[in-house]
């Protein structure tokens, strides 16, 4: 019996599997000392920042103006809204329910007040689109404030906006470079309220740690106390360390912040594993430890595939067929639209009977589904780690062993669940 084989794509699923055989060794060892853990020696200034001295952040709502018929619709009810506020403080009334304009745009300005700003001073500014405008590329923000958090007004900003994308074409044919509805505006931004911080007042200056550590804190405190040959300094707590103005006998607030910063200590870094499953990224420290484990990576792949066959006999899916005139031994119906040769198929010249299957397959043909399934097995790959393996020999070995980023992740985490890593594995 011939048949005619039409090949479609088919489904084709992988399964990967990973089969860890995880167990501590009988060898006996003596435990890691602190001390052979890495650390480094770092300014106390990249490692701390002082406690009172911070930045604010701002934010304040305007309008950019000049865009190239890019700006917000008039479905943007706000935008025209504030258009009408901005002309009456120019002594311009309009109705905004009769304003039609596409050169606006309503945004948000975001900006960060240093610590010691005074008045005058230059800010960055941030701008960002609120409504739905296209672009905000060649457009000038108009004067607007920038309020803290207390609802105050600490800075205006103003200028023309440099963007860091760009759009051609349009539509299917147009083409985005990174983002057109936010823009910069360097030194956009006049500081308009002073709230420098006055160091004159401290009685106490505090090193907050940014990554908190006890053994940092207290290498700290010994740095600064062995600097000034006397007590001066106390750990209170893994982030914070204390210095007394009054014993440090400093000429000046500033002089002793200067003094303590640069010094150095040296920073013992967390054992620590950080995780992302949804971009497959694997971070680990250089003082992450292993205990002797053994690891053993397979991979299973099943493979399937579907073809389907003609075959002649009775039609299960029945074509859909055309009368093209009169068949055998009859005639042909009345308003046919002019004559026809009775016993020729005008569609392909071939004679004897006018039906024609439109589906492309042969009268009373079935369609057969038939699938082939594969399996594929491949030989497992071991791998060992021995008594106080770190991160290179345990990256090493894993990619000897043919692993990717979504294996290694699984494996970690069984490392870690049969106690085997001696950090702490963070999962984002």
């Amino acid at each position: 019996m011939k048949r005619t084989f039409f090949k479609t794509n088919s489904r084709i699923g992988r399964l990967a599997g990973c089969l860890l055989t995880l167990g501590a060794m009988a060898a006996a060892s003596s435990p890691i000392s602190a001390a052979s853990n890495s650390n480094r020696r770092m300014l106390i200034r990249d490692i701390t920042s002082i406690e009172g001295v911070r930045e604010n952040m701002l934010v304040g709502y305007g309008l950019v103006v000049g865009l190239n018929r890019t700006g917000d619709t008039q479905q943007t009810y706000f935008t025209v809204q504030t258009l009408a506020n901005a002309m009456q403080k120019m002594g311009v009334l309009i109705s905004p329910t009769q304003v039609e304009v596409k050169n606006v745009a309503a945004v948000f300005i975001t900006a960060s007040l240093p610590p010691f700003a005074r008045p005058g001073s230059h800010l960055d500014v941030t701008v960002s689109s609120v409504g739905d405008a296209k672009s905000l590329s060649g457009g000038v923000l108009l004067m607007s404030s920038l309020h803290g958090p207390d609802g105050q007004v600490y800075a205006e900003a103003q200028g023309p906006l440099i963007m860091g994308g760009y759009t051609a074409g349009s539509g299917s044919n147009g083409k985005e470079v990174n983002s057109v509805t936010v823009g910069a505006i360097p030194n956009g931004g006049i500081v308009e309220r002073d709230i420098s911080v006055d160091l004159h007042d401290f009685k106490t200056v505090s090193f907050l740690l940014r990554n908190p550590d006890f053994t940092t804190a207290k290498q700290i405190a010994d740095a600064i106390n062995q600097e000034f040959q006397k007590t001066i300094a106390s750990t209170i707590d893994s982030a914070r360390v204390d210095v007394d103005v009054a014993q440090a006998a400093s000429p000046s607030i500033p002089e002793l912040i200067s003094r303590i910063q640069n010094l150095t200590v040296k920073v013992f870094t967390p054992a620590k594993i950080v995780i992302n499953e949804r971009t497959g990224t694997i971070v680990l420290g250089g003082d992450v430890k292993l205990s002797p484990v053994s690891v053993i990576h397979g991979n299973l792949s099943i493979e399937v595939v579907t073809t389907y066959a003609a075959v002649p006999g009775p039609s299960v899916y029945a074509p859909t067929f055309v009368d093209n005139g009169q068949a055998a031994g009859g005639s042909a119906p009345a308003g046919a639209g002019g004559s026809r040769n009775p016993g020729r198929n005008e569609s392909n010249g071939s004679t004897g009977g006018g039906r024609e299957a439109t589906a492309g397959l042969a009268p009373d043909a079935t369609v057969i589904p038939e699938t082939t399934v594969s399996v594929t097995d491949q030989p497992a790959q071991t791998m060992r780690l021995d008594e106080g393996a770190d991160v290179d020999e345990l990256v090493n070995g894993l990619h000897t062993i043919g692993t990717t980023a979504h294996d290694v992740i699984a494996i970690l985490q069984a490392i870690k669940a049969e106690g085997g890593i001696q950090a702490d594995v963070e999962v984002q």
